[in-house]
């Protein structure tokens, strides 16, 4: 395990998720009751859990707390296949954050607790990463994170949303510093102050090596240099959207780290973030290579499907670890 490459490495902030599902947040003085409810990691978590149940091998750097749902996150994430928890550390007498999520399915509401978080753990040194998530917009990139990529590893990263409002276009000087960009449309349309997707991507792709924004329900468009691409999503019934674009990234991330041609890239993104919203929460609904080749079976009549189809049918046992390199179909 000590020397073995990391494929997929995500750092940030964990999260104990407690979902409701089936029901809109109460009126004051009101109390409702919710169709399901699922306790599962959030944060960096959803990606962390994504990449590894698709047979990336995945590691986490974050710091862990020790309360009694902290263990459970903790109990979970040691029980995932693919998961590499040598860069995390369970903190004594640190209080997991916990998220409370109501979701109808389509809109969501959160009660958040966090303490001020301990400093994260040490990246990797000498071990080999191929891809590693970084977040802009909060300072600099992180200097382990440069490090790493002077090294070879392809930095992908993301924005995530300005409650400000402002959506500072300083971000954009930032992106020189990753080689991937994955926003939704909305972050895409603040950021670039543009009316339309496509001119949004036109701007940010003058900035990256590669651009991603994706569309919901519309799916995904990517650009690198003057290529444009666009893949649809699946329409399924939504139960709860929580983490569909951290699903979204982390199966890009992996695909990125088997050398998968950008097209497939995007498809095996897409379906990945369509199987995740139809269970509750974030982390515990990423989907396995077994779940997108049930979905992906209905769905034969369409030939751009069917080298992910095909992928997800040789490894649905998921504790095996993907294989890299091109598809077939």
């Amino acid at each position: 395990m000590t020397d073995r490459e990391i494929d997929v490495l995500i750092a940030g902030q964990v999260y104990s998720d407690l979902v409701f599902t089936g029901v809109q947040a109460p009126a004051p003085g009101a109390e409702v009751y919710a169709h399901g409810f699922a306790i599962s990691p959030g944060g960096a978590a959803n990606r962390a859990v994504a990449a590894a149940r698709l047979g990336a091998h995945t590691a986490l750097v974050t710091e862990l707390g020790d309360d009694p749902i902290g263990c459970i996150i903790a109990r979970t994430l040691r029980d995932e296949p693919n998961m590499d928890l040598r860069f995390a550390v369970q903190h004594q007498g640190y209080q997991n954050p916990i998220s409370v999520a109501i979701t109808d399915g389509h809109d969501r509401s959160f009660v958040t607790y966090e303490q001020q978080p301990p400093h994260l753990p040490s990246w990797p040194d000498s071990t080999p990463v191929r891809v590693a998530h970084v977040g802009l917009g909060r300072g600099p990139v992180h200097t382990e994170a440069t490090r790493l990529r002077a090294r070879g590893t392809t930095l992908v990263s993301g924005v995530g949303w300005d409650p400000s409002g402002q959506w500072s276009e300083a971000m954009l000087e930032q992106l020189d510093n990753v080689d991937v960009l994955i926003v939704n449309e909305i972050e895409a349309l603040g950021y670039t102050r543009t009316q339309t997707a496509d001119a949004a991507l036109d701007i940010l792709a003058e900035r990256v090596d590669l651009a991603v924004i994706t569309l919901g329900p519309g799916g995904a468009m990517a650009a690198q240099g003057p290529s444009r691409l666009r893949v649809p999503a699946i329409a399924v019934r939504a139960v709860d959207p929580t983490g569909a674009g951290d699903a979204f990234t982390a199966a890009f991330m992996a695909a990125t780290a088997w050398d998968w041609e950008i097209p497939q890239r995007l498809r095996l993104a897409s379906i990945s973030a369509t199987c995740s919203v139809r269970g509750a929460g974030g982390a515990r609904s990423a989907p396995r290579p077994a779940d997108i080749a049930d979905l992906l079976d209905e769905h034969r009549h369409d030939p751009q499907w069917e080298p992910v189809r095909h992928w997800a049918e040789q490894h649905r046992q998921s504790a095996i670890p993907a294989t890299r390199g091109a598809l077939t179909s």
